[in-house]
């Protein structure tokens, strides 16, 4: 055996070599990883990775190479078969406007350092994304089903730690929003069915622009042929004009070696969960109409309503402090959402379910005929509706979504259960790092801009899923 595996290591390294050229390593004057060649091939040769598709498996080892703090996280599995991987993103910070995090502008930074790439003598600030599910017993082995359970393994080089103001990096795995199809049959109140348009609003919507919003083409706020996030963008006056819906994939921070190495689960307890929306005028980023540029700064709105107290935002229900606020004796924890004693379940979140917030942006955008059509302010309608659909959810009528009245077995507005509510990990066709101060907002910074984008990369579906696991998990609830 030991000498099988003395063979084995050199043709790997000899095989990576082949693939990635070299060793990838800093300049002078910043040191070297002196242990390059091993940690590929370990990394290499690893259960949870060598089964992978070879681009990935090769930026994964190409991380390995370079100076690290911890090689690329171990995925162990969660149930008796190895977990599937059945997406990932290659990130890099190429696809967005550079920004001061990422770049130097003459006059502006050039005599300070980068303050969050730029690591190791410039190396390019580059990241995976390992998407999986576990296949456990009695949960859906399709990811397309918001009630399976996944894995989200994330692995970054070349990210400067962050010391000061409680600051943080954020992944987001982003869902660009869809026209939707047309239910002829309205509600009783005249508004269109979840997740559809009325005609009347189709006929709008294809007369926006060039005609691009017609049922299963991406919208766009202008009607315009889509236009995400590129190099060549300029904020305010030219910007992506795709509506996207952020989930977080968690903050953290980066290592000595400037290498980070998250991980998150994804799944309808409490993480395929959306920021309040009624944030997002005030994070920096959002225009108050439709044809208008992002102009919450030059207004001076940036903070001005935060969500610290739950509640269904500005034209919603607003709660006491005394009774929503962070108690000290009971702290907000928004991971007790699932229990046997419902009065133990958190009811104070500030988020809500990811297909709820997709529905939300249908009133604002896209029900332009059924939904408030005499009211074309874009920040007027995103606090009417924000306000409309989480009443839709929230039994007690107290404006918060609790784990009880979120959770995907609970009957709501009509319909059976909640799965409506939850975008599956396959509807996410984007992946971005932002870089975060500790402003009070659960929305991403200057969002739905990217002026605080440091890493981003696009979905690769991977069908049929592989093996990307190794081992067992010590605790895999």
């Amino acid at each position: 055996m030991k000498r099988t595996t003395m063979l084995i290591a050199p043709l790997i390294v000899f095989m990576l070599g082949a693939s990635l050229g070299y060793a990838e390593q800093p300049p002078f004057p910043c040191h070297a990883n002196p242990n390059a060649n091993q940690d590929m091939a370990a990394v290499a040769a690893r259960g949870d990775i060598a089964s992978l598709p070879a681009p990935l498996q090769n930026q994964i080892v190409r991380i390995a190479g370079r100076p690290h703090s911890q090689l690329p996280t171990q995925a162990f599995a969660e149930a008796d078969a190895a977990s599937q991987l059945f997406q990932y993103y290659l990130l890099d910070t190429s696809g967005f406007e550079p920004n001061v995090f990422t770049t130097i502008f003459p006059g502006v930074n050039d005599h300070a350092q980068l303050t969050a790439t730029g690591a190791n003598c410039g190396l390019p600030t580059i990241g995976t994304v390992r998407v999986v599910l576990e296949p456990k017993p009695g949960l859906p082995t399709d990811p397309n089903n918001p009630r399976a359970f996944i894995d989200v393994f994330t692995d970054i080089s070349g990210l400067f730690v962050i010391n000061n103001e409680s600051g943080w990096y954020e992944g987001w795995m982003i869902h660009d929003l869809a026209v939707a199809p047309v239910n002829a049959t309205p509600r009783r109140d005249g508004h269109a069915q979840f997740g559809a348009i009325l005609s009347a609003d189709a006929a709008l919507l294809k007369r926006m622009g060039n005609g691009n919003n017609v049922p299963g083409n991406m919208f766009t706020i202008d009607g315009n042929s889509v236009h995400l996030p590129a190099p060549s963008d300029h904020f305010p006056d030219r910007q992506s004009n795709v509506v996207p819906i952020y989930v977080s994939m968690g903050t953290y921070n980066a290592l000595q070696q400037s290498d980070t190495h998250p991980y998150w689960e994804f799944n309808y307890l409490g993480t395929d969960w959306v920021h309040p929306l009624y944030e997002l005028p005030f994070t920096g980023g959002f225009p108050d109409d439709f044809d208008q540029a992002p102009d919450a700064f030059r207004d001076g709105e940036i903070g001005r309503i935060q969500s610290i107290i739950p509640g269904s935002g500005p034209r919603g229900v607003d709660n006491s402090p005394v009774l929503f606020g962070d108690n000290p004796t009971l702290p907000r924890d928004p991971d007790k959402f699932d229990g046997d004693v419902d009065s133990q379940r958190e009811f104070r979140y500030r988020n809500i379910p990811s297909g709820l917030a997709h529905e939300v942006f249908l009133d604002v955008y896209e029900r332009l005929a059924s939904f408030e059509p005499w009211n074309h302010n874009l920040q007027r309608r995103l606090f009417d509706a924000y306000a409309a659909e989480v009443a839709r959810v929230d039994s007690d009528g107290d404006g918060v979504i609790s784990a009880v009245e979120g959770d995907i077995d609970t009957s709501s507005d009509g319909f059976p259960d909640n799965t409506r509510l939850f975008l599956p990990a396959t509807a996410f066709n984007r992946f971005a790092v932002t870089r975060e101060i500790n402003d009070g907002f659960i929305a991403p910074r200057f969002s739905p801009s990217t002026q605080a984008w440091v890493l981003s990369g696009t979905r690769v579906p991977v069908n049929p899923a592989v093996s990307a696991s190794a081992g067992r998990d010590a605790d895999d609830r």
